[in-house]
């Protein structure tokens, strides 16, 4: 299998954290196991097995979970629409192979915010605010996936990872880290095993706490009022009143 990666290396451009908004000890304990992305059919690898764009794809997927936690059809996304986005950002032109270089998280949140990611029915999702998690930090990674669902996970990947991947096993550390560059993943909840539950390449895979801890160089917690249903909760019980409590802090 064709796997690209696609994240550029890691700035701490994001200026608000999440730790200074939300509270872990005022906060419920995430349950052992948890997670809404089995209610996505396929999450689809959306040309990150040709381009650079893990990002993007990274988005889309993340905007399918939310979109039927809230109580709707799911968002459809197609290649050509994270491209798209992907070309908004960075100049990527398919024409022009020096242009595939790959995204910054800080800049791809920005956008997220302000213009939305598009979906193949011509609708923009834009997320309502965003938060960036202490490096390496596995604890605030599962709490912060748990509130909203998923999360933007910014790893530097070992190419042992990869093959794990095909052989759909858990990423582990490797003795002899073969470092492949920066890559981006979508976390969305929490195995029987303790670890990290995330989307990439179009699949659901695991990250154990030891290799989150090691690998990942940045995350960053979107807020999205998309996942409040018609009763204007979160599937995990947080109103739209709380949420923009939160968010009124961070403008």
């Amino acid at each position: 299998m064709n796997l690209k990666l696609g994240k550029l290396p890691a700035r701490n451009a994001v200026s608000f954290a999440f730790a200074d908004f939300f509270d872990a000890k005022k906060l419920p304990t995430p349950p052992k196991v948890f997670g809404h992305y089995s209610s996505v059919d396929n999450f689809h690898m959306l040309g990150n097995d040709a381009y650079s764009n893990c990002v993007w794809a990274g988005a889309a997927h993340e905007t399918m979970i939310w979109s039927i936690e809230g109580g709707k059809p799911r968002a459809r996304f197609l290649t050509k629409n994270t491209l798209a986005d992907y070309a908004a950002v960075t100049g990527f032109n398919p024409a022009k192979p020096d242009t595939d270089q790959g995204t910054d998280m800080a800049d791809a949140a920005e956008y997220r915010q302000k213009t939305g990611v598009l979906d193949a029915d011509g609708k923009r999702h834009t997320i309502n605010g965003y938060v960036s998690m202490r490096v390496g930090n596995f604890e605030e990674m599962i709490l912060a996936t748990w509130i909203f669902g998923a999360t933007g996970v910014g790893l530097e990947l070992p190419a042992q990872a990869m093959d794990q991947f095909d052989r759909k096993q858990a990423w582990t550390v490797p003795s002899k880290p073969k470092m492949e560059g920066g890559h981006y993943v979508s976390g969305v909840g929490r195995d029987s095993n303790g670890n990290l539950l995330i989307v990439t390449w179009g699949k659901v895979a695991s990250v154990t706490p030891q290799f989150y801890e090691r690998f990942s160089d940045e995350a960053i917690a979107y807020i999205s009022l998309e996942i409040l249903s018609s009763k204007n909760l979160s599937p995990e019980g947080f109103d739209e009143s709380e949420l923009r409590k939160h968010m009124s802090n961070l403008t």
